[in-house]
């Protein structure tokens, strides 16, 4: 009987044991699409806590004291890099956080707001307006072959921090990169009968510069790479004269922006306003960029309509 009292304790130990040695991987992510690409990766093997919230702007984000707490907590960090939070040192300080830090967007072929040339060979303006001369951009991921990099650094930073899950990582690391090779085909595929001359879009902010590379788009933006940009009047009136003199349709908001400069653009161009896109932050769980592959597809469904030749 005693021995069998004894067996028994000792297997109910071992089972309240397992959950410790399961629990998962404390990550902290500075904003949404980088904590979903995390969760894509890590899968059941990782607790993520997301800084930044769905439809909220991490270029004027306002660590909390639950950010710090967060940090001192966590096994990893994970950022974007290139200037995009720029009070994520401060906060790391705040926090005694002095664990690893995986910057994602380490081996991306950074972009400035530089003049580009069209196919024809025309300068193309579009990243521009005259903001953020000399600054990198920091939207990386709006290119998709900057998601694989990504993606890379988030396995290499997740194996680091839990090398006894490397097998699981590593078999959900090539699970996401199938869907970003999949998306990428679809957004190639659905510009691909638009002419290169007729793909310009106005956007709330210059947040989609690499896209604009990688897909051959024309991005338009009153205001600079970061949201803390001023418009300038200058630069308004610039705008509002090419979107007429070039009957430009495809106009957005952003999910993360103050509507009201671009009312007043359409206003005096007598452009539309489209459906609403999502360049620096997903949507809520409900919906219909939850994910940076529902963001991907989402923006380019909204691109595409609004491009499409008349019927």
């Amino acid at each position: 009987m005693k021995r069998s009292f004894a067996a028994s304790l000792a297997m109910a130990m071992a089972l309240f044991a397992l959950p410790a040695m399961a629990e998962p991987v404390k990550v902290v992510a500075t904003f949404t699409i980088l904590g979903d690409m995390v969760r894509q990766i890590g899968g059941d093997e990782v607790a993520v806590t997301t800084l930044v919230g769905p439809d909220g702007d991490a270029h004027v984000y306002e660590p909390t004291p639950a950010d710090a707490r967060a940090l001192g907590a966590a096994k990893l960090v994970v950022v974007n890099g290139l200037g995009m939070e720029g009070w994520i040192d401060r906060l790391v300080k705040a926090s005694g956080y002095k664990g690893p830090v995986t910057v994602t967007s380490t081996g991306v072929k950074p972009i400035a707001g530089e003049v580009e040339h069209d196919e024809a060979g025309h300068e193309d303006h579009g990243h521009d307006h005259g903001h953020d001369h000399g600054a990198h951009d920091p939207h990386a991921w709006q290119s998709v072959a900057n998601a694989r990099i990504y993606a890379d650094n988030i396995l290499k930073g997740l194996v680091a921090a839990a090398p006894d899950k490397a097998a699981t990582l590593r078999a959900n690391h090539a699970a996401f990169k199938a869907k970003l090779d999949a998306v990428e085909s679809e957004i190639k595929a659905a510009l691909k009968p638009i002419p290169r001359k007729d793909r310009k879009i106005v956007t709330s902010h210059d947040a989609f510069g690499y896209y604009g590379k990688a897909y051959g788009v024309t991005f338009l933006a009153p205001v600079g790479m970061s949201t803390e940009s001023e418009a300038a009047a200058g630069d308004i009136a610039k705008l509002i004269r090419q979107i007429k003199t070039e009957k430009i349709k495809a106009v957005f908001v952003e999910n993360i922006a103050d509507p009201r400069l671009l009312e007043q653009i359409t206003r005096e161009t007598g452009a539309r306003i489209g459906g609403r896109v999502y360049s620096d932050a997903l949507s809520a769980a409900d919906g219909p960029a939850a994910t940076y592959v529902d963001m991907m597809r989402h923006n380019l469904a909204q691109f595409t309509k609004a491009l499409a030749p008349a019927s």
